[in-house]
This record gives C-alpha cells, structure tokens and sequence, in this order.
C-alpha cells in the first residue's frame, strides 16, 4: 500500500509498505477520506506539537472514515474515533477518555495515523455511516466532535451572547454548535475575508481581526461583553480578546494550539472580571451526537470541504493548507 510518512520539518515522503494485519479486536479498513486538521500542521511545520516531537517516520492524518475491509463491518462505510482509551485508568473509569493516562492517538508521536490506503483499527471505534453522509461527512465529524467538546465545556444557554475568535473549520463549527445550542447572537472574528464570508453564512455577525474587533463587540452588547468566548486561533492576540469581550463572570474556552506552546493575557483583567477558563481536551465520546447532527441537517459539515488532494500530493495540500487557502481540505489515498 502507499503511505505518506513525516520525516522532519515539511519533508512528507510516500513509500510503498506492506497491508496493515489486524490484530484481536480490530478491523481492516480502506481510507477513502483524510481531513488536513489545525494539529497536522503544527506537526508538518514544525516537526511536533507542543513537547511530542517527530522521532521516526510519522503518518499523520486522525480525521478519516474509510469502508470495512474485515470483521462484523465488513462492507460498511464508517468514521473513525482516532482516539484509543485504555479503558481502565482513572479517567477512563471516570468518564473522561480524553484524559486517559495510556491513550493512543492516531498521527501523534508513535501512533500512526490515516495517511496511508489501510488502516488497522479498533471495531468499538469504526461508527458507521448513514447513507446520506458521504466519505468526507464521515472524516468531519472528528473536527465536529470537537465543536461539541468545546461548547459542553461552555456551558451556553439559550439566549446567551457569545463571540468565536477564529473562523477555520472548528470556529466554523463551534460557531454552529453555538447556535444549537441555544445563543441568541454570536459574533466571528478573523483576519482572512473568505472565513469571515463562510462565518457570515452560518448566522454570525463578523468582524475583521484587525485590532478593532474588540471595541466592536463590546459597542453591539453595551459594554456588557459576552456570556461565553471561544478561542479557536491558537494565537495570543486572539485569547487576550477573549478576555476583553466577556462579561465579568463569563467562561472562555480556549481551544486553540499555539505554536511556541504558550498562552498569555492579562492577569489583571481575567481576574477582576473572576473569569472561568477552560482548556479543551480534543473531544469525547461525541460521534453518536455528530452523526446525529449532520444527518438531520443540524449542523453543515460538507459545505467547508473546499479542496481535494491525493495522496502522492499530501506535501501541496499541507503547504495550501499553511497558507490559509480554503477551510478543510482533504486528502483522498
């Protein structure tokens, strides 16, 4: 099969390998759909995210749906949960995967992931796919449930005011699961006109990241501020805004993954203001929810598909990727 490996900084190398064999518990799966995600470039540009660095020929890629090779799903269409809990450490046991102390992750540090034409994955991970979804439907639904990991963490209430600091695919989508979740208004901000165009469709009110954003927000709710603020652009400025706009009392979630590995702001202004901030953790157990989403028409994952690539073309796609081109794009093996 082919797959396409990272060896350092935006060196990806296809190569031709031997098929995956499943192990106990796991099925074969053909990739037929890989999402380009915020965290694959962060791996691509800089060879690592935050402390987990490139040691050995990485495939990256955990935004995937692929179609059953083997096993009880043989035939089925399905996406695919990239996260593999232990199931049995505290935190599995608790409730929350996402923190699991012996968590594998598909495209992260030893872990392969989906860039490749088959994978071996986990049968209680493999969520089959309505027939009114299609192949990139099923890959989004991992960016989605991170849409949907954030707004639980915000705790929105009908009729609240909330304001999405960074229109790429998961703003996009949080914007979205904002609305569902019952805000009255939601205010986009971004620095690149064709995000604020697709924010703008989706029901929110935009405003150019151009240093004014702030004044702005604060004008429209009566110096009142947000009830919630969301933080999807992993940059500074973008968090200190969050602390501006939000009403004392309010919760910022910051989903965001900068690439020095540091988030800084006032002190003084999310302290007088008792501000709640929450960090968001990837996603969990959201895919039952998300299919439900998109297969009602809820939420609209399709129409921020925008490019397509192969995958001997993964090193373009990441490169049209860094320069903002589009919203997802998407790799087809």
């Amino acid at each position: 099969m082919k797959v396409a490996r990272l060896h350092g900084v935006k060196d990806l190398r296809l190569h031709d390998e031997p098929d995956p064999t499943p192990q106990p518990g796991e099925a074969l799966l053909r990739v037929t759909s890989i999402g380009v995600c915020g965290s694959d470039l962060h791996w691509f540009a800089e060879s690592g995210i935050g402390d987990a660095r490139v040691t050995r020929p990485l495939v990256l890629g955990h935004e995937f749906a692929g179609v059953v090779q083997t096993g009880s799903l043989k035939g089925r269409r399905v996406a695919v949960d990239p996260a593999i809990p232990c199931g049995e450490c505290e935190f599995c046991v608790e409730g929350n995967p996402n923190f699991c102390t012996h968590l594998h992750f598909a495209g992260h540090g030893a872990d392969d992931g989906a860039m490749r034409e088959y994978v071996s994955w986990p049968e209680r991970l493999l969520f089959p796919l309505p027939d009114q979804l299609s192949d990139d439907d099923g890959a989004m639904l991992e960016p989605l449930g991170v849409a949907i990991h954030a707004v639980d963490l915000g705790h929105i209430r009908t009729g609240m005011r909330i304001a999405v600091f960074g229109c790429g695919p998961i703003g996009l989508l949080i914007l979205q699961m904002a609305r569902v979740a019952g805000a009255a208004e939601v205010f986009a901000t971004d620095k690149l006109e064709h995000r604020l165009d697709a924010a703008r469709s989706l029901g929110a009110q935009t405003l150019k990241a151009d240093g004014t954003e702030v004044a702005q927000i604060l004008a429209a709710t009566g110096r009142r501020g947000v009830d919630v603020a969301f933080e999807a652009a992993g940059e500074n400025e973008a968090v200190e805004a969050t602390i501006a706009t939000t009403k004392p009392g309010a919760t910022v979630v910051l989903v965001g993954i900068p690439s020095d590995d540091h988030t800084q702001f006032t002190a003084s202004v999310a302290r007088r203001k008792g501000l709640t901030l929450r960090m968001s953790r990837r996603m969990k157990l959201t895919y039952p929810r998300a299919i439900h989403l998109v297969e009602k028409g809820i939420v609209d994952v399709r129409s921020l598909v925008t490019h397509h690539f192969r995958l001997g073309e993964s090193a373009q796609a990441f490169d049209m990727a860094l320069r903002r081109e589009g919203e997802k794009i998407v790799i087809v093996p």
